[in-house]
Formats: structure tokens, sequence, C-alpha cells
């Protein structure tokens, strides 16, 4: 089962506090997934919403195709995203609590399907962030100070 990771999103990783994780399908037009496969693919604002118990993605921006003729798709449409009932069911439960989201992490390819981790995200406070930040740094300089070591 190849795995090819197409676009992650960092931000998210910086903002949010993730609490769960979930792999979702996602409904594409032909021209959209060659797009993807060619790695023209922004999930950096995109969010999620629901409509009818159904979950779609919004903000995605997957650019044309540029070998695409007159059936080219829309850059920024909505797209359905594909899970089980009991999943979009303990994400919409999630997002009813106050302070949590639903965000998309990351695009991937899952052998020749392309697929989004979507996750269950709770907003970071300035001083979690700020932690994450030190923490970043801690590691860093950790790792320079082993590399000198070993020298």
């Amino acid at each position: 089962m190849a795995v090819k990771q197409i676009v992650y999103n960092k931000k998210a990783n910086f903002e949010y506090e993730i609490l769960e994780k979930y792999e979702a399908g996602i409904v594409l037009q032909g021209t959209e997934v060659k797009a993807i496969k060619d790695g023209k693919c922004s999930i950096g604002e995109a969010y999620l919403i629901d409509k009818d118990e159904e979950l779609f993605i919004k903000g995605m921006n997957i650019s044309e195709y540029r070998q695409g003729n007159i059936h080219n798709h829309e850059p920024l449409r909505i797209r359905k995203l594909l899970l089980h009932k009991k999943e979009i069911r303990e994400i919409l439960r999630g997002i009813t609590e106050k302070g949590n989201t639903a965000v998309p992490l990351a695009v991937f390819l899952k052998d020749s399907l392309v697929k989004v981790t979507i996750a269950l995200v709770k907003g970071k406070k300035l001083y979690d962030k700020r932690e994450t930040i030190r923490d970043r740094d801690n590691k860093r300089e950790l790792d320079r100070i082993k590399k000198e070591f070993r020298q």
C-alpha cells in the first residue's frame, strides 16, 4: 500500500491542539485528481462545513489543470468528504463543543485514491503557542549540540 503525501497543513499544528484524526475520501473531478498528483493543491485556508448530516470541505484550492480543456474544474468549489456515518456523527458532536473545530491536516495519495486527513481540533492559547516555539527551539539546539559532540 503506497502512500504519498501531497500537501500538509503546518499551520494547523501550531494554531490548534489536535484531539482526534480521521481519514476521509473526497469527491473529485478528473482534472482535480491530475492537478493534485502534480502537487497543485493548498489546504491552508480550508475548513469543514456540514449540510444535511454530510461533511464538505470549503476553501481547498486545487489549481486548474494546465492541460485541461473547457471541462476544467473550478479551483475553490466545495467538495464532499466520504466518511462513515459514525465518523460524521463523532465529528459533528465534537464540533458542537465550545472551542472545537475541524480542519484538514493533509492531502495524500493512498494507492491511486486521493485521501484527506481531517482533525478535530481545539484552538491554542497564546501561551501554548509560545511553549510550542520554545520546545521547537530547544529541540533544534539539542540536535545542534549532539551533532557537534559526534564530531
